[in-house]
């Protein structure tokens, strides 16, 4: 079984749908943007909405 297929169905058994994980993770996105200073640097929040942003993309793409 190929990684994307396996990926696939985590989605599926986990979330229903790769729509409704794109929700949790744009939630996600969300929250950081509400992170109490000095808990991680800037930088290191926008690296994590990044990679999130791109799993969403990925998703409905």
């Amino acid at each position: 079984m190929e990684k994307n297929e396996t990926f696939s169905e985590w989605i599926v058994d986990s979330y229903g749908a790769p729509e409704k994980l794109a929700q949790i993770l744009e939630l996600g996105i969300f929250m950081l943007f509400f992170l109490d200073e000095d808990t991680f640097s800037r930088r290191e929040v926008q690296d994590v909405a990044e990679a999130m942003r791109g799993i969403v993309v990925g998703l409905r793409g």
